[in-house]
């Protein structure tokens, strides 16, 4: 008689625990407020103290300060494409709900990714990728839709909105110049008031994609 081979177990990966990811999330939204603040050249053991965790725990989540600011900028862009989705759930003005989409991204300080994605890491790394192709593919939404309606200017792009954005969102990471927040939100309605359509003039050039920003 043949015994029947007992079948191994599949182990499943723990889970993390609640704690760890709370301390995760405490380190990436630390270096998020100092990135913004400092640039992407602050020490990690200020990052862990405003974090309120312990050099250790900076290291175990995040090896190096690569790994920690592909981990900020990816964040920055889903808070991004979340804003967006929510946008795209209105049901009402497609304009406005594109201008209530620009106004948030504006919050999320996305200036001041440019200087830790153009002086650090790989900008191809699948993490980085993924997150930058579904806030594109959102804000392309929100924008098409927006035009379909008519009252959006048919001649912009996807880049055109979001270097506005990052133009006038905040000043460069690590300036220390915040008395110009306050004019934030007033010069970015002066500019959605620029896409609106009919459109008052001609713009020169072709409207500008991501992948045009990512070549400049």
């Amino acid at each position: 008689m043949q015994t029947a081979t007992a079948t191994p177990a599949v182990r499943k990966a723990p889970r993390p625990r609640a704690d760890a990811l709370r301390n995760r999330e405490r380190i990436v939204t630390a270096a998020r407020e100092m990135f913004t603040e400092f640039g992407p050249d602050v020490p990690l053991d200020e990052i862990a103290r405003r974090a309120g965790v312990g050099n250790a725990t900076l290291y175990r989540n995040f090896p190096d300060r690569d790994a920690l600011v592909r981990e900020v900028v990816c964040s920055v862009m889903d808070r991004t494409s979340e804003a967006a989705e929510l946008a795209l759930a209105e049901t009402g003005d497609a304009f406005e709900a594109l201008e209530r989409f620009v106004h948030a991204s504006a919050d999320e300080r996305i200036s001041a990714l440019c200087p830790m994605v153009a002086s650090t890491f790989d900008e191809n790394h699948p993490d980085l990728e993924a997150a930058r192709e579904r806030c594109e593919r959102l804000i392309g939404q929100l924008m098409d839709r927006a035009k379909a309606s008519g009252r959006l200017r048919p001649d912009v792009g996807v880049g055109d909105v979001m270097i506005a954005v990052a133009q006038l969102s905040r000043p460069p990471a690590g300036t220390g110049c915040r008395t110009n927040d306050r004019f934030v939100h007033r010069h970015l309605q002066l500019f959605l008031d620029g896409l609106r359509a009919p459109a008052r003039s001609t713009l020169p050039g072709t409207a500008v994609t991501m992948e045009d920003l990512r070549q400049a």
